[in-house]
C-alpha cells in the first residue's frame, strides 16, 4: 500500500512507447497512477484509456494541463513537440517526465532548463537505462581502476527499423538515427566517462535530406580518452547493443546495456581473469518511475534534470554540425 495518494500522471497522446514506458510499470508502482490521457483524436484517446484501465479522457492537450487533479505529466510526443509542450506543463505547474530527447536542439533544451529553474518542478529526461542497476555498476567497473586507465569507450546502438514513412525520419518532427538511439548512445558515452566529449568526426547515412538512418562519430575527452557512437534505425548493422570500455589493463564489455531487462551480460577481463555478471531482471523502466515519484514526493536524487539534458544536446548538435547536417528544430 502507499502511505500517500499516489502521484496522478496524465499522458500527452496515445504513443506507442506509452505501455512499456508507463501504463504498465505504473502498475507494479503504488506511489504513481495514470490517471488521464490526452489526444487530438478524441475516439483513440478513448481506445487508448479503456485498453490500459485510465479513468479520464481529455480532448486535448491543453484540457488535460488545466485538469487540477494531475500532478505530472508524461511526454512523449514527436520529437519536435517537446520543448513547447514542456514549457506549457511547466507553465500549468505540472511535473515532467519527458520522453529522450528533452528538446529539438540545446538553445531549446537550455529554454526548458531555465523554466524549470523558476519553479519547483521535477524536469526528468526519461533515459530509463540510466535508472537500472546495470548503469551503476558500469561505471562502479570503470572507476574502480579495475581496468587500469580508460583508452577508449565506444557505444554501440544499432536496431533494423525499415519503416521509411515512420515519423522517426521526419526532419520537421526532428527525427533522425542520432535522435532517437544516438541520444541514449551519447548519454552512455558521457555516464561512462563521467566528463564531456570534444566531437573529432562524424559520418551520417541519410533517409531523407538532413535526416539520418545512422550514424558513427568519433569523440576525445580532455584527458586524452576516445569514444566512439554508432547508432542505426536503419544500416547493415541490423542489431547491435553494447557497451565496450578498452583500459591498460583489462576491459568491460556489456550486452544490452539499454534494456537490460531482456536480456543483459556484463563480461569483465583483468589480469585476475575473467567474471561475468548478470543484474536485476526488474524493467529499467520501472526503476526509473519509481525514482519520478520519489524525486517529485521526497526530493529523491534526479539522474537526468534539465542540465544534463543541455549537456547532452549540445553533443548531439555539435555530431550533426561534423556530419555537416543541420540542427533539430532549426
Amino acid at each position: 500500500m502507499c502511505a500517500v495518494d499516489p502521484l496522478r500522471i496524465g499522458i500527452f497522446g496515445a504513443a506507442r512507447i506509452a505501455p512499456m514506458a508507463l501504463t504498465r510499470p505504473a502498475r507494479k508502482v503504488p506511489e504513481v497512477r495514470v490517471h488521464a490521457v490526452a489526444a487530438r483524436d478524441i475516439d483513440r484517446a478513448r481506445a487508448f484509456a479503456q485498453k490500459h484501465g485510465i479513468a479520464r479522457v481529455h480532448d486535448s492537450y491543453e484540457a488535460l494541463l488545466a485538469d487540477p487533479e494531475i500532478d505530472a505529466v508524461y511526454n512523449p510526443l514527436p520529437n519536435g513537440l517537446h520543448t513547447h509542450w514542456n514549457l506549457r506543463a511547466l507553465e500549468a505547474g505540472k511535473h515532467i517526465l519527458c520522453e529522450k530527447p528533452l528538446a529539438s536542439n540545446a538553445a531549446e533544451a537550455e529554454a526548458v532548463e531555465r523554466a524549470a529553474a523558476s519553479t519547483d518542478r521535477v524536469v526528468m529526461e526519461a533515459f530509463h537505462y540510466r535508472y537500472h542497476p546495470l548503469a551503476n555498476r558500469m561505471r562502479e567497473v570503470v572507476d574502480s581502476g579495475a581496468l587500469g586507465k580508460v583508452r577508449q569507450i565506444e557505444i554501440n546502438l544499432c536496431i533494423p527499423f525499415l519503416k521509411r514513412d515512420d515519423i522517426r525520419f521526419r526532419y520537421d518532427l526532428a527525427g533522425g538515427a542520432t535522435m532517437d538511439l544516438g541520444c541514449y548512445a551519447i548519454h552512455m558515452l558521457r555516464h561512462l566517462a563521467g566528463d564531456e566529449p570534444t566531437v573529432l568526426q562524424a559520418h551520417a547515412l541519410l533517409a531523407a535530406p538532413n535526416v539520418d538512418r545512422a550514424m558513427s562519430a568519433d569523440f576525445q575527452f580532455s584527458d586524452g580518452r576516445t569514444g566512439r557512437i554508432a547508432c542505426s534505425l536503419m544500416s547493415s548493422k541490423l542489431f547491435r547493443m553494447s557497451a565496450r570500455v578498452k583500459g591498460e589493463l583489462g576491459e568491460m564489455r556489456v550486452l544490452n546495456p539499454l534494456a537490460p531487462q531482456f536480456y543483459h551480460r556484463l563480461t569483465l577481463r583483468t589480469p585476475d581473469g575473467k567474471r561475468v555478471e548478470r543484474l536485476s531482471r526488474t524493467a529499467s523502466y520501472i526503476y526509473q518511475l519509481r525514482a519520478f515519484a520519489a524525486a517529485v514526493r521526497d526530493g529523491a536524487p534526479n539522474l537526468t534534470p534539465p542540465a544534463d539534458s543541455v549537456a547532452n544536446m549540445r553533443v548531439i548538435d555539435a555530431v550533426y554540425e561534423a556530419a555537416g547536417l543541420s540542427l533539430r528544430g532549426v
